[in-house]
């Protein structure tokens, strides 16, 4: 399964709609057809990987899940 669907599956329902609202736009740089510059796309991760910890810290998505969220955006795009 995508990181992306993975994330979204992982969110509380009631903050699913609002969560990937803010997930395209880092689907648009990270998952485009044309190679993204290697520093916007590093950015871009890292700036991913901080919205999940804030999900996490609001308790919109669990800390299992969140260790693993991160895990996949390192091995993928870092």
């Amino acid at each position: 399964m995508r990181t992306f669907d993975l994330i979204r599956d992982a969110v509380l329902p009631d903050f699913r709609e609002r969560v990937a609202e803010y997930l395209i736009q880092y689907e648009t740089v990270l998952l485009c057809e044309n190679a993204p510059d290697p520093e916007l796309a590093r950015a871009t991760a890292n700036q991913l990987r901080g919205y999940l910890r804030g999900l996490n810290t609001t308790r919109v998505l669990g800390m299992a899940d969140w260790e693993e969220l991160d895990r996949r955006v390192v091995n993928t795009w870092l």
